[in-house]
Parts: structure tokens; C-alpha cells; sequence
């Protein structure tokens, strides 16, 4: 027979959203359970962005070998053995996964429990043998890859960055479908890994949510680098045939015409895990297949919150920690608090990486904002010229009187660098304010101050100078 058991707070799912909450409340003196179907750490740890940026730095390991003759130093062709590639990302995996495990957690205080279970009521979720009753619950069960229902789909062994970690065969010609960030970087690790891969799209472009000129960048590295891209196309069927992937694309100049590689690797986006939850006993409203919540992250019972993944509308790690110290103020203390939702900052970890906080220059001009576009290039900053990265330029957005309102940096180690600009736009700060900032030299960061540069040097008209040298008698 069921037993019922009271907490103060009811987590769903243990990844990272689901953890922070769990941790915070726990050592703030609550009693706490943790329910998750598989294992703790979630998306990041297992199949997002831990296993990803390993796979993208032995990458870029060997596509440094292979390139050294650009540094003075003799290039070779790198032996890749993919089976010791993959054998490194599960060991960092490893080394990281402590940080998530059970028994971390239930030293803090929290009752960790697995097992798929649902809501019977608006306050109770029952799972195993057990009927959890709690004052407060938070959904936290995070996304999973969306599968376009394409003929031919479910017949076919195709890949989702769930199960292509595990693969230890070697690719020989890798199709990507998703021109996002996922399957950008995907993309270019196995090129680098010394895999043939095509990647195609509706899509026109890579990277679409970014500026046209910033996604730019991205593209002509990947051309450089022999990565066979077809976009704005329509995908019109896939087929395994004879140890092969098929793929008949259509094009609106080329027609019809058929793709072929040893492995299909899906990157279409995700879909938020809300099956089987039970949400329609527990009075939580769904729209369009995603949870309803307003800026508190409460969903429409309001004893039942939602942060990470599964509540959007963003999707990162740092975002789900943010969301996760909202749901805590909230469901704790009684505190009205919101989740932050603009000047989200976001990076695409290709190389050159892509990084951008606040409104982008295409933003601007689709909401009628006026502002003013600044842009630095990375081959007129000394350190990246010594380094030999140069591709790429830090763009900025600004009001007419100078204020920031986005940044977007493409270029190397774009990810570090965004953070200036976040902290700037979070704090109102205007371009001046990094232009009489000092910056290192020679470091990339002083990119960040030329960029804001060129908006004073914008405003030395050739009237303005002509007024400095009336009065202070210059003779230029």
C-alpha cells in the first residue's frame, strides 16, 4: 500500500535546474526530495554540453596539428582513433559527475528518489510505491531532441546528441540536419576529426538567429575547412540502404537530388519533456505543447513551479541556474521574484566562436528601435594577429546617444569576452563607459574597447574639428 510522506519541496528531474533548486533549498534548512527517472546531472552533464565541448576541444586539437605549419612549426597529419576520442569525453564526464551523484545530494539533506512518476493531485506526485505530498513542487524535467516526422524517419538509425556521444565506430561521412548551434558544432568537430560531413537546412543560413555579417564568419571558416553545406533547402524523405543513409533533398534551383553518408545526426531543436506527468490532475495548464508560466516561473496552479529547459524560453545551463534561484526566492521565501528576461547571454562554441548579449542589429530593426551599429575587427587586434586568429569583428548596437543595447562578438574565445558587455548592459552603462576603461595590452579583450571607440570617433565630424581648432588654436 501506497504511504504518503510531507516535504516542503517536491523537485522533478535532477538536472541542472532541478539540482541548484534541490542543493539551495536543502542547506537553507528545508526538507527537500529529488525525484529523476535516470540519473542525476541531466542534459549538460551526460549528452549536452560537458561531452560536447570535450568532443570540441580534441577537435581542435587535431586541427591544430594539421594546421602548425601556419605557427613556423612542421604540420602532420593527426592519427584519430574516434574510439579514444569518445573514451576521453566519457572520462571527463566522469571526473565531473561526482559534483551530481546521489550520495552529494543526500548528504545535503535531500531524499533522492529514481523512478517515472506523476501528479495524482494538485499537491501530490506518487512514484515507485510512494505518495509525495509537498507545499511547494518545481518541474524540472528538462528537454529532449525534436524528431521531425519525416517518411522514412523511424526506420532509419539516425543520431541526436543523446546517443551520439556512445558512438565508437568510426564516421566516415556524417549528415547533420540543423543549421543551429548544435549541429554547427558538431559539424566542425568531426570535420576536424577527420569525418566528410554535409549539413543541410531549411534554413538560408547558419546560425539564423544571429545578424547575416555574424553568421557570416562562421560560414566561410566552414568552407575553409571543406564542411559541405546545402540550406534553404526541403527535406522530402531519408532511406537506409545497403549500410547507408539517404536523403532526398529538394532545392528551388537544383530540384530534387539524394545525399548519402554512413551516419544521420538530427539537430532540429527540442521538445520539452512533459509526458506522462499527470500536469491535467495537478491543474497545470499547457499551450502549444509548453508549459504556461508567468515572470515567477509559476505555472498556472501556483503551488508548482517550473525553471530550466522544460520552462524555456531559453535554453542554457547558466540560464536554468538563474531560473532555479527565482523558483527558490519564490517558493521559500515568499519573495516576489522574476526571471530575467532580456540581455540573456548565449555563446556557440564553433570556432570562431559566437557569442551575443542584448538586441541584436536585426532585433532593432524589426522592433523599430533607433540605434546606431559600431564594428571591430579581430584583425586589427594585435594578440589575435600573434595568435594567428583573426577571422571575425566585435559588433556592438547602441542608442543614438550611445547606450548599450546589445553586443555580439565572433572570434576567438568570443565566449570569455562577451562577459564585459553583459555586465555593461546590465548596468545601463553606455560605450564610453568601455572606451575610458583601461584594457590590457595585448590581450582580445581590448577588442572590447575599440569596438566602443569607433562611436566617439563617429562623432568628430569634420565640423566638430574644425570648432576644436578655432578654439583652442591649433595649426593642423
Amino acid at each position: 500500500m501506497a504511504h504518503k510522506t510531507d516535504y516542503d519541496l517536491c523537485v522533478i528531474g535532477g538536472g541542472a535546474a532541478g539540482l541548484v533548486v534541490a542543493a539551495g533549498a536543502a542547506t537553507l534548512g528545508a526538507k527537500v526530495v529529488l525525484v529523476e527517472k535516470n540519473a542525476l546531472g541531466g542534459d549538460c552533464l551526460h549528452y549536452g554540453c560537458v561531452p560536447s565541448k570535450t568532443l570540441i576541444h580534441s577537435a581542435k586539437v587535431a586541427h591544430t596539428i594539421r594546421s602548425a605549419g601556419r605557427f613556423g612549426i612542421p604540420a602532420q597529419a593527426p592519427l584519430i582513433d574516434l574510439s579514444a576520442v569518445m573514451q576521453r569525453v566519457q572520462f571527463v564526464i566522469k571526473q565531473i559527475e561526482p559534483n551530481d551523484s546521489p550520495e552529494r545530494f543526500a548528504a545535503l539533506g535531500v531524499n533522492v528518489i529514481f523512478g517515472a512518476g506523476r501528479f495524482t493531485a494538485p499537491d501530490t506526485f506518487a512514484v515507485n510505491d510512494r505518495l509525495l505530498y509537498a507545499k511547494k513542487f518545481v518541474i524540472a524535467t528538462g528537454t529532449r531532441p525534436a524528431v521531425p516526422p519525416l517518411p522514412g524517419v523511424e526506420q532509419i538509425p539516425y543520431l541526436t546528441n543523446e546517443t551520439l556521444f556512445a558512438v565508437q565506430e568510426d564516421i566516415r561521412h556524417l549528415l547533420i540536419l540543423g543549421a543551429g548551434p548544435i549541429g554547427c558544432e558538431m559539424a566542425q568537430s568531426f570535420t576536424r576529426l577527420g569525418s566528410r560531413v554535409t549539413l543541410f537546412d531549411l534554413a538560408p543560413r547558419l546560425l539564423p538567429r544571429e545578424d547575416e555579417d555574424i553568421g557570416a564568419v562562421v560560414s566561410a571558416q566552414f568552407k575553409q575547412e571543406g564542411i559541405d553545406l546545402h540550406l534553404g533547402i526541403r527535406v522530402i524523405k531519408v532511406e537506409y540502404l545497403d549500410g547507408e543513409v539517404r536523403v532526398l533533398l529538394e532545392s528551388p534551383r537544383q530540384g530534387q537530388y539524394w545525399l548519402s553518408g554512413s551516419h544521420l545526426l538530427i539537430a532540429a531543436g527540442r521538445l520539452p519533456n512533459l509526458e506522462n506527468l499527470g500536469l491535467d490532475k495537478a491543474g497545470v495548464e499547457i499551450s502549444n505543447g509548453k508549459l504556461v508560466v508567468d515572470a515567477r516561473l509559476r505555472t498556472s496552479n501556483k503551488n508548482i513551479y517550473a525553471c530550466g529547459d522544460v520552462a524555456g524560453p531559453y535554453l542554457f545551463t547558466h540560464i536554468a541556474e538563474h531560473q532555479a534561484g527565482v523558483v527558490l526566492r519564490n517558493a521559500l521565501f515568499h519573495w516576489p521574484s522574476k526571471a530575467q528576461a532580456g540581455n540573456i547571454p548565449w555563446c556557440t562554441y564553433t570556432d570562431p566562436e559566437l557569442a551575443r548579449v542584448g538586441l541584436s542589429e536585426t532585433e532593432a530593426l524589426q522592433q523599430g528601435i533607433k540605434h546606431r551599429v559600431y564594428r571591430f575587427p579581430f584583425a586589427d587586434i594585435d594578440r589575435a594577429v600573434t595568435e594567428g586568429e583573426t577571422a571575425g569583428m566585435a559588433k556592438i548596437i547602441t542608442t543614438p546617444g550611445g547606450k548599450l543595447l546589445g553586443a555580439c562578438i565572433v572570434g576567438p574565445h568570443a565566449g570569455e569576452l562577451i562577459a564585459e558587455y553583459v555586465l555593461a548592459i546590465s548596468k545601463g552603462m553606455k560605450a564610453a563607459d568601455l572606451s575610458n576603461t583601461i584594457h590590457i595590452y595585448p590581450t582580445l579583450a581590448q577588442i572590447n574597447r575599440r569596438v566602443a571607440d569607433q562611436r566617439l570617433k563617429e562623432a568628430l565630424t569634420p565640423r566638430r574639428k574644425q570648432w576644436l581648432k578655432w578654439i583652442f588654436g591649433w595649426r593642423g
